[in-house]
């Protein structure tokens, strides 16, 4: 492995490490001592990395919207040629196989840090744009409403205490789409139950 591999791997270690931290204990427990602890690596690792705790952060949140949203909208797209309809329902599905807490754990942060809150505002922008996206392509009369109402229904099963589980959100997404899209068709014909 190269020194640039190699550098790159550490970096993405620290950045995964920092998810972890968040979802577990949240975003005060993300801090250079507990981080070192739990890498068992040392500051000047860190540092050699990301500069300085604020570089760190920034790095941190841009891992967040990659793997929460980039990387995801990737995998759906890369899929082949399929219809809009069908990409809806790759997503759906790949979200209802993730979990929430890391999703939680940075709304709650992007209440208190200005940093958290920009990352967490450019994650809701993106993925509702290409949800909006697939409605307008799937032929909704209201994309905007509609792709609003998939979000929205989404973040809200994330906040019940405990959040919504899978299989009940799954079945909230079938009664959406029969009242509000009724026209769709099954809404996870092919991509299995999560």
């Amino acid at each position: 492995m190269t020194e640039t591999a190699n550098s790159a791997a550490g970096r993405a270690a620290w950045l995964a490490e920092g998810l972890h931290l968040l979802t577990e204990h949240g975003a005060p427990e993300v801090t250079l001592d507990r981080l070192c602890t739990r890498m068992g690596k040392s500051k000047g690792s860190f540092y050699h990395h990301f500069g300085s705790m604020g570089g760190y952060r920034k790095a941190l949140f841009a891992h967040f919207e990659d793997q929460g949203t980039g990387s995801i909208i990737e995998q759906v797209e890369a899929g082949g040629p399929l219809t809009a309809k069908d990409r809806l329902r790759r997503l759906l599905a790949q979200v209802l196989a993730g979990g929430p807490e890391t999703e939680i754990a940075m709304r709650a942060w992007a209440k208190q840090d200005p940093g958290a809150e920009a990352a967490q505002r450019r994650v809701d922008a993106a993925r509702t744009a290409y949800l909006r996206e697939l409605c307008t392509e799937g032929g909704h009369p209201d994309p905007k409403r509609m792709s609003d109402l998939i979000y929205l229904i989404l973040i809200g099963a994330e906040h019940l205490t405990p959040p919504l589980a899978a299989e009940d959100l799954r079945d909230t997404y079938e009664a959406l789409f029969t009242l509000a899209w009724p026209g769709f068709g099954p809404l996870f014909e092919g991509v299995g139950k999560a």
